[in-house]
């Protein structure tokens, strides 16, 4: 099994202005999504990201610290998943309910890298 990363990002945060019973309804769906993949043992994490933290880069020696910018994108969350091919992990990502509740949601679909071929080094894995 390879192993994908499904960073989901949207353009805006719609979920602020949706009344309660729709934000536990998306809740709800995203947590029924989570179960499936769970269930399919494809699921490695899951997990929203706050809107707080900071951008870090280095200039020459100096640190320099960036409030994140959320234009044009928030980085809603991620899910770590793992799946038989690129196709299949598309396939996983349409079924986000992040697609069904918001009209600018887009999921960024992304093999991981799981060895250095050059070194032999394997990178850490929950999976």
């Amino acid at each position: 099994m390879n192993e994908y990363m499904l960073l989901v990002r949207n353009h805006q945060d719609h979920s602020d202005a949706w009344p309660p019973e729709r934000h536990r309804e998306f809740l709800e769906a995203c947590e029924t999504y989570i179960g499936e993949l769970e269930r399919g043992d494809s699921l490695v994490a899951a997990q929203p990201l706050v809107r707080d933290g900071v951008i870090l880069a280095k200039e020459g020696a100096e640190w320099k610290e960036a409030p994140l910018d959320h234009k044009p994108d928030i980085q809603v969350g991620y899910y770590h998943i793992r799946a038989a091919s690129l196709e299949d992990a598309i396939a996983y990502a349409k079924r986000n309910p992040e697609f069904e509740y918001s009209p600018t949601a887009r999921v960024e679909v992304r093999p991981l890298k799981v060895s250095e071929p050059e070194t032999g080094f394997d990178y850490p894995s929950a999976g």
